[in-house]
């Protein structure tokens, strides 16, 4: 009997253990990753008032139409970047792997993003916002696709909680940021020096993070076009719906929520620079919030119900701020922390959700796809926003009553799409 006592472990135990580790380091790259992903969108909301105004001198011009007209360029260029870099990293992840794909993505976001500090014109910010946003976009469906396939299929809800937070934690970073060091004309700058830092990300990634077995084991079975799969008649449907459920919560993101801090700038008339960080902070902080209680109730109740309820929600909440408000006050802020609750929470929900609908081979293809997609609906709004703008006589919080209307059609759609709940992913 001691002598079997001293045996040692059965090599499946090891292997487990090798497994539950790797699992562990999947979930703290994707996790960060998509953490300073976000802190990379959120430096621009921040520094684009004071950046363009700073630029509106040298060319002897100041109006808020340039900042408008600016703002909403630099933010279509962002997203159609965002949208490309999805389908592109997604599909070379479905090629080459996730996490090298993942660690090309980092690189593209942090180092592109530090570039602007020297841009010297708005065209300058324009181009290098686009192309650090080929790696925002991709980041998401690589990090997203490695977790899931890597973690028991019990724990996607709780993945996809903490990954849909995650982003929203790096708002909240660059926002605290913005607090401590009210960001200025003068000091716009040294803030996009800041985004350049994860690149040291990468190094991690490469050494500990190993690459996913699910993925490793479908392209030893057959060769990968995820490409034309995504868009064969057996995903066809699959695939278009995830592209509409994506695109309603991108559209009010980047039609309008990410307006807010500006907003809140134009109601100050500029003189409290704080305001818009302390704006974006409580925005994002309640959009952590939002994430995690949307990916848990999904798992609760079922995916379809959850994504009504969280329309739905944002909808009332949006137009709420959106009609109650002409200056910044306590109460300002404590309606911006549901909105960002409310209409961020879908993204804890798409990274529940979205996996479920491709397999392992067409995965981040499919995702990136779907997930990005929606933003070159969404840049297209933002091209016309200042024609928007005029339309509604400057005023953001009239253009956001009628943009938020879009969550009318999500409400519709959800129903034509599959519930997932408690199947297993797709081989």
């Amino acid at each position: 009997m001691s002598h079997i006592a001293n045996e040692p472990a059965p090599p499946q135990s090891t292997h487990a253990a090798k497994l539950n580790q790797g699992a562990w380091m999947a979930l703290l790259a994707a996790f960060l990753g998509w953490m300073f992903d976000g802190m990379e969108m959120g430096i621009f909301p921040l520094v684009a008032r004071p950046a363009l105004q700073h630029m509106q001198k040298l060319h002897a011009i100041l109006d808020e139409s340039f900042v408008q007209h600016w703002m909403g360029i630099i933010t279509a260029l962002f997203l159609v970047g965002a949208a490309c870099g999805g389908l592109v990293f997604g599909w070379l992840g479905d090629r080459v792997g996730r996490v090298k794909a993942m660690t090309w993505s980092i690189l593209a976001y942090s180092l592109f993003t530090g570039a602007c500090y020297f841009a010297a014109e708005p065209w300058h910010l324009a181009a290098l916002r686009f192309i650090a946003a080929l790696g925002m976009g991709g980041e998401w469906a690589l990090g997203v696709a490695l977790v899931m396939e890597t973690w028991p299929s019990g724990k996607r809800p709780l993945m996809a909680a903490l990954i849909g937070a995650s982003a929203n934690l790096g708002y909240c970073l660059i926002a605290v940021f913005g607090i401590v060091f009210p960001i200025s004309q003068n000091s716009w700058r040294w803030v996009m020096m800041v985004g350049a830092a994860p690149a040291a990300l990468t190094f991690f990634i490469r050494l500990f993070v190993p690459e996913s077995e699910k993925w490793k084991s479908s392209v030893k079975k057959s060769s990968a076009s995820p490409v034309r799969e995504v868009f064969s008649p057996t995903l066809l449907r699959s695939t278009l719906l995830a592209i509409a459920f994506a695109s309603v919560a991108l559209i009010v993101t980047w039609g309008i929520v990410q307006w807010i801090p500006l907003w809140a700038d134009q109601m100050t008339g500029g003189k409290q620079p704080v305001v818009k960080a302390w704006t974006q902070f409580y925005q994002s902080l309640g959009a952590a919030f939002g994430c995690v209680a949307a990916a848990l109730l999904g798992g609760a109740i079922g995916r379809r119900p959850t994504y009504f309820l969280l329309c739905l929600s944002s909808l009332a909440v949006c137009q709420g701020l959106f009609r109650g408000f002409s200056e910044v006050s306590g109460t300002f802020f404590v309606v911006v922390f549901f909105v960002g609750f409310t209409t961020a929470s879908f993204y804890g929900w798409l990274p529940l959700y979205l996996p479920e609908l491709f397999p392992t081979r067409a995965r981040a293809t499919g995702q990136g796809l779907a997930f990005n997609f929606g933003r070159i609906l969404a840049a297209l709004g933002a091209w016309q926003m200042p024609v928007l703008m005029s339309f509604f006589g400057k005023s953001y919080p009239k253009a956001g009553e009628t943009i938020v209307l879009v969550y009318v059609v999500g409400m519709a759609l959800i129903w034509l799409a599959p519930e997932t709940k408690g199947r297993p992913l797709p081989e």
